[in-house]
């Protein structure tokens, strides 16, 4: 190698053409094609021959001899077949020599421009041909296609970055651009890297289109779908994370419509038992629609009869039938600010399975014969044919509560049964609820709610007691089922009843997590050796399963055995995580958006707990916790009560902080 000479070498997936300024052992200093020195190592050229220039023609004559060079060789590349010498040569599958491949292209006389355009021709299409500078070898016939589905994919993939990031840029811009490809799918792509983002399969696709549009940040990439109207700014988007089914299909619908239109639905001989003279009452929500559970209490001479009536959603929903396998899938309804998703039809589960006003309904019936002292003389379990007489919202049976003598034989009842549960070792949290729901305009409107209202303490202490009897009901008959444990607290703080909210959600970060198992364990949060849940079967998958047990008990349907039991809590475990993880994102969305606007606002906390750089605190009006940066001068313990005010809310981001004041 000698000044002089002129060399090719690879840069950036092209080839250049330079000639040799200098030589230094086996590095080259070269003066290239665009007009640039560079130094480099004798291994980096990718072809080098005997054509010299003279250097003493000076520097622009020399990149202008360069460029003609270039120039022609890279026209002698249009005489060059390359697939028809793979048909000739790839059955002998042997490497084959620069002089020798250069000699098949150039029959007639060839020289260094010719071997340089065969190099160049080969380097472009790497199809059918491995090559290294000095020689060629011929891939398979099944490398050949292989590679050129590789190539083809390449290609796809480079068009659809460089049209969607024109697309998009153009969407940020404003303007309106059309797309030569399905824009939905470009949407889809966007759509799939917001949700799943590294596990999404368009993930490199849309990050490279990303990129090339000048975009970061994933929230530009959702403020982008809701410019495209794909999603509303406030989109619940675990719905589509989750893959959580939002509507009915039609065949789903058609079997619900065929079990509405049913006309002996009702027919259950003399395995039922006529409860149509009891004044039964519901006590739900406000927004309530699908009723599940009745009470009605008779009083006599020296004791109370006590029933709960539930809904015999069993009676209508068979085990298998489309409808069931449809629920299991689902495991519960979703009840979020903004979203409700029923796990029934809304025909059943407002309907045909709700214990509407009026209408007669089949159901599963527990009376319940009591001592004025809330004692328990004796239960029974058995079907039931009922009618309601009234349904009442919570608000209602507290402006009844201290007059009405049923609602107040009631309260007493569950007040009497919860002191029991308390001397058993229940651990009874008390915290008020934050209602979270959307006006007209779809803002999000706040209010707290009392748990131990006469209303709400009722409903949820009767429910606890007749899901207890019915646990202790299929024990009796021998029956597995969905039973639901507790261990004990990791620390105990409350004792008893009441307690300060301090130390009553304090004392719920202790709890431990409840274990659903097919034999009954003692749950040490609500004091009882034995517990299932079986009272909102139109709501949980859980409660049907237990309903249905209980229907086997009473001679109505085969039950599961332990092994099917096992299999449903398994198959309920992932959908039933998602129902619970979309439920609270949704509440604490909703509640930040609130927040937002209620930035410069004063508000009541409590300390939590002391961090090395900031206090945990309580905001006392949203039950929401967040973090108050340590101040110079401020020291402050556990259950203090502050002041702070609210510096910046994002719904979005899950951000929320305060600064004391």
């Amino acid at each position: 190698m000698e000044s002089g000479n002129v060399v090719e070498y690879i840069d950036q997936q092209k080839i250049m053409c330079a000639v040799v300024l200098e030589v230094k052992k086996q590095r080259l200093r070269l003066l290239t094609e665009t007009d640039r020195e560079v130094n480099l190592s004798v291994n980096r050229l990718s072809h080098k021959c005997k054509t010299r220039l003279d250097l003493s023609m000076g520097r622009n004559n020399l990149v202008e001899a360069l460029r003609e060079t270039a120039k022609r060789r890279n026209t002698l590349i249009n005489r060059i077949n390359i697939k028809e010498l793979w048909e000739i040569l790839n059955t002998e599958q042997e490497w084959i020599d620069i002089a020798t491949m250069t000699e098949f292209c150039f029959p007639a006389d060839s020289n260094c421009d010719h071997e340089s355009a065969v190099i160049r021709a080969f380097f472009k299409n790497r199809l059918y041909f491995r090559f290294k500078p000095d020689s060629f070898f011929p891939n398979s016939e099944d490398q050949v296609k292989r590679i050129s589905a590789q190539v083809k994919e390449a290609d796809r993939k480079h068009n659809i970055i460089t049209e969607g990031a024109g697309w998009l840029k153009n969407i940020l811009q404003n303007r309106k651009i059309a797309l030569s490809g399905d824009k939905e799918y470009f949407v889809n792509i966007l759509k799939s890297f917001y949700l799943f983002g590294k596990e999404s399969k368009h993930y490199a696709l849309c990050k490279a289109m990303l990129e090339r549009a000048g975009i970061h940040g994933n929230e530009t990439v959702l403020k982008l779908l809701v410019k495209l109207k794909v999603w509303d700014e406030n989109e619940n988007i675990d719905i589509y994370r989750y893959k959580i089914p939002t509507i009915f299909s039609d065949k789903i619908i058609q079997r619900a419509t065929e079990l509405v239109n049913s006309s002996d639905l009702i027919a259950g001989g003399n395995q039922r038992k006529d409860l149509t003279h009891l004044p039964l009452v519901t006590i739900d929500g406000q927004s309530t629609l699908d009723f599940d559970d009745a009470l009605s209490i008779e009083i006599h001479d020296n004791h109370y009869v006590l029933g709960v009536h539930i809904a015999d959603v069993g009676h209508y929903i068979k085990k298998n039938d489309i409808i069931d396998q449809e629920a299991v899938t689902r495991g519960s309804s979703i009840y979020t600010p903004d979203l409700k998703i029923p796990m029934l039809p809304p025909c059943l589960a407002e309907n045909l399975c709700s214990l509407k006003a009026g209408q007669l309904r089949p159901a599963i019936s527990i009376i319940i014969r009591l001592k004025p002292s809330a004692e328990i003389i004796d239960y029974e379990i058995f079907p039931s044919l009922i009618r309601i007489k009234q349904q009442l919202t919570y608000y209602d049976v507290n402006l009844i509560a201290a007059e009405n003598k049923e609602i107040k034989i009631l309260c007493d009842i569950a007040e009497k049964f919860r002191q029991k549960r308390l001397e058993q070792g229940a651990v009874q949290i008390s915290l008020p609820e934050i209602n979270i729901w959307l006006d007209g305009s779809g803002n999000p409107l706040v209010s707290k709610i009392n748990r131990e209202s006469p209303a709400r303490m009722l409903v949820a202490e009767i429910m606890i007691m007749a899901n207890w009897l019915m646990a202790k009901f299929l024990i009796e008959h021998g029956i597995s089922t969905i039973f639901r444990s507790q261990p004990k607290p990791r620390e105990r703080i409350l004792k008893g009843n009441g307690g300060t909210l301090f130390q009553n959600w304090m004392q719920r970060k202790f709890l431990s997590r409840f274990v659903l198992g097919e034999t009954p364990e003692y749950h040490s949060g609500l004091g009882l050796d034995a517990y299932v849940t079986a009272t909102s079967p139109i709501r949980k998958y859980f409660d049907l399963v237990t309903q249905r047990q209980i229907r086997a008990a009473l001679g109505l349907e085969a039950p599961c055995s332990s092994e099917e039991i096992k299999r449903i809590i398994q198959l309920l475990e992932v959908p039933m995580n998602y129902v619970s993880k979309i439920q609270f994102s949704r509440h604490r969305y909703w509640l930040l958006k609130y927040l937002e606007g209620k930035i410069g606002q004063k508000e009541v906390a409590i300390v939590l707990s002391k961090r090395r750089n900031y206090y945990s605190v309580l905001l006392t009006d949203y039950m929401i916790e967040c973090n108050l940066p340590r101040s110079n001068g401020l020291s402050l313990k556990p259950e203090d009560l502050v002041q702070v005010t609210i510096q910046h809310v994002n719904a979005l981001k899950d951000l929320i902080s305060v600064f004391i004041g």
